[in-house]
């Protein structure tokens, strides 16, 4: 299993999870967060001041799968989520030992 993480700009998140939906994905779990990449923030002007804004608001989304459903999950985020300009995020993969349902107490694929 592979736990799916990517960082997005909060206007993309419903084309993210309406293309997951599309492609079977069950379960997300959805983080507002703030960062910054190369760009190191932004500077804005507020009432004639201008003021550095270094963290950028940004959406953290997870989702576990099977290692066989990674790669079409990793596309299906990405080309939902990219506009092409500065900023659009960063997705990232790493393995999963184990997955427990806690209602059920069911592990592996069938806590999935």
């Amino acid at each position: 299993m592979k736990l799916i993480t990517a960082i997005v700009k909060p206007h993309r998140l419903d084309e993210v999870k309406t293309a997951l939906q599309e492609i079977g994905v069950h379960g997300l779990t959805v983080t507002e967060a703030s960062g910054y990449g190369r760009q190191r923030g932004h500077t804005e002007v507020y009432r004639g001041a201008e003021y550095r804004v270094d963290l950028v608001p940004k959406v953290r989304i997870e989702v576990v799968v099977e290692d066989a459903a990674a790669d079409t999950v990793i596309e299906a985020i990405v080309k939902a989520a990219q506009t092409g300009k500065i900023g659009d995020g960063k997705v990232w993969v790493v393995p999963v030992e184990t997955v427990v349902r806690v209602r059920t107490g069911e592990r592996g694929p069938d806590a999935l």
